[in-house]
């Protein structure tokens, strides 16, 4: 079809996450060193892949986005290129990336990149592969691609209320996933403060004679300062849980990499001899 070698095809709509993971997989077992992705509406220029993986093939990254500069679409309204301003310095700040157009489709990745992400979620992978990727120390760098004009709007989503919704919740999923305790660690916090400051007006208010009208606060204290704590206590465990995730997710790539043949886990090792001595090279 159109010249394409290998097509999948779902027999129903299982959403853009899973498509995008069946490809990737069929990718890796057709035996792909890089991975290109781009979105099915005629977005992006197919004349820009040369450009998107040269960094791949320059060994300078593993994770390629392609920046459309949402800021000078011409189809874009002031509301998505706001959307989209705001909510790609939300990823950044989460990955700890520089990548500028966070939600673009256009993306090259290295065969590594490609057996080290794990798609959660049903909805996007923009966002998820990101974040994974920050998290996981993977080189990420982006390249300004060119986009062609609108043919149709956008099925991913029904409004852009429901693409924040959506989006939100799949930023927090795997934010907290990597980072447990620091999610949950700002809850508790949040709520102990809230309970210490209703606990100081209640003593506030019993030291000036007036305390035994706010014994509501007194409760609404101890229940607040409970509550988050044991929210931190949560984040421990989390913490704790999430350290085995690291080791299932290495065990995983490895898994991966022994199912398509790949010796080795894609670190390189230099054996150097030791350098030999008058003694060993002498006759016996």
């Amino acid at each position: 079809m159109n010249g394409a070698d290998h097509i999948l095809r779902y027999a129903n709509n299982r959403g853009l996450a899973r498509a995008f993971r069946a490809g990737l997989d069929a990718a890796l077992r057709l035996g792909a060193d890089i991975v290109v992705n781009t979105d099915g509406d005629n977005q992006y220029c197919a004349a820009d892949i040369a450009r998107l993986i040269q960094p791949v093939l320059d060994g300078k990254a593993d994770m390629v986005v392609g920046d459309r500069d949402p800021r000078n679409i011409a189809h874009f309204s002031r509301s998505k290129r706001l959307l989209q301003h705001y909510g790609s310095w939300v990823v950044r700040t989460l990955s700890g990336t520089e990548v500028p157009d966070t939600t673009s489709g256009f993306r090259a990745l290295s065969r590594d990149a490609a057996l080290q992400l794990n798609v959660i979620s049903d909805f996007t992978y923009t966002l998820e592969t990101l974040i994974q990727a920050g998290k996981k120390k993977l080189p990420v760098t982006h390249v300004p691609v060119a986009t062609n004009a609108e043919r149709r709007a956008s099925k991913l989503f029904r409004s852009s209320w429901s693409y924040i919704k959506r989006s939100a919740a799949t930023m927090l999923r795997i934010y907290a996933m990597y980072e447990p305790l620091k999610v949950f660690s700002y809850i508790g916090g949040i709520l102990v403060t809230c309970g210490t400051l209703i606990g100081v007006r209640f003593l506030y208010f019993y030291a000036t004679g007036g305390g035994n009208g706010h014994l509501q606060s007194l409760m609404a204290t101890v229940l607040l300062i409970i509550v988050g704590f044991q929210t931190i206590m949560i984040g421990l465990v989390a913490d704790l849980i999430g350290s085995n995730r690291s080791l299932l997710e290495d065990l995983l790539f490895r898994l991966r990499r022994m199912e398509l043949g790949e010796p080795g886990n894609g670190i390189e090792t230099v054996v150097r001899e030791p350098p030999r001595t008058r003694a060993q090279g002498g006759q016996s």
